[in-house]
């Protein structure tokens, strides 16, 4: 009796769960029948562009860049947009030449950062923790500032006697000593100097003297003030 009372109850209770049943198996093959019916859509009415219609017969497409506004490493750290001369001009130049600007990079010989230092280099001007520098920017920064002050200090009765003279065919100027003693150190730049261009040096990838004071001659580095005992200090 109780089963009778109660079966059509179960009745709608088993149609409900064939209901929820079937709403999940036509929700689980919706999306994918979905996908495949646009994806036929859009391979039909591509196969029915015409190439034509995208030709470019009569475009004026044969464009040349003459040799002297064609792109070379050379004139994009030479002429940095909107830095021109500067001080900052030289620097980023300088960086770009060292290392692409990346503060980050070791070189095979162990030269560090943006401006390539020497683990000695660093000593003379206090910093004595290569990891450190390496993650510093600001203190690469700095480093660059200070070494450049201590030699200008270490250069400045050669470039009082130098500047303005051709040597070797390269006009010298105060940047162009400087970019230089940062390449090969001053010892070097002074042999360099008073050599009259006969005793020169170049680095390990063949980069000389002679080549750094002509690429970066003329920049303002009357900012910088020679000193002997300048240190990278944060």
């Amino acid at each position: 009796m109780h089963a009778e009372i109660l079966s059509p109850f179960l009745g709608k209770l088993g149609l409900t769960k064939l209901g929820i049943m079937m709403k999940k198996v036509i929700n689980y093959f919706a999306i994918p029948l979905a996908i495949i019916a646009i994806t036929y859509i859009a391979l039909k009415t591509n196969s029915t562009i015409d190439p034509e219609m995208y030709s470019t017969d009569g475009l004026e497409l044969d464009y040349t860049v003459s040799n002297d506004m064609a792109f070379n490493s050379e004139s994009l750290f030479h002429n940095f947009p909107h830095l021109g001369k500067t001080f900052t001009g030289f620097k980023e130049a300088l960086a770009f030449k060292e290392s692409r600007g990346d503060y980050f990079k070791v070189n095979k010989f162990g030269y560090l950062g943006k401006y390539q230092f020497a683990e000695e280099t660093l000593i003379l001007i206090g910093v004595f923790n290569p990891n450190t520098f390496l993650y510093n920017p600001e203190l690469q920064e700095k480093a660059f500032n200070a070494n450049t002050e201590r030699n200008k200090w270490i250069l400045r009765k050669d470039i009082e006697r130098f500047v303005g003279k051709t040597i070797g065919g390269v006009l010298i100027t105060e940047s162009g000593i400087l970019a230089a003693a940062h390449l090969s150190g001053a010892g070097n730049v002074k042999k360099f100097l008073r050599s009259y261009g006969s005793e020169t040096f170049a680095d390990a990838f063949g980069t000389s003297i002679r080549y750094y004071m002509k690429r970066f001659s003329g920049y303002d580095t009357s900012s910088i003030e020679p000193d002997r005992s300048a240190k990278a200090v944060l």
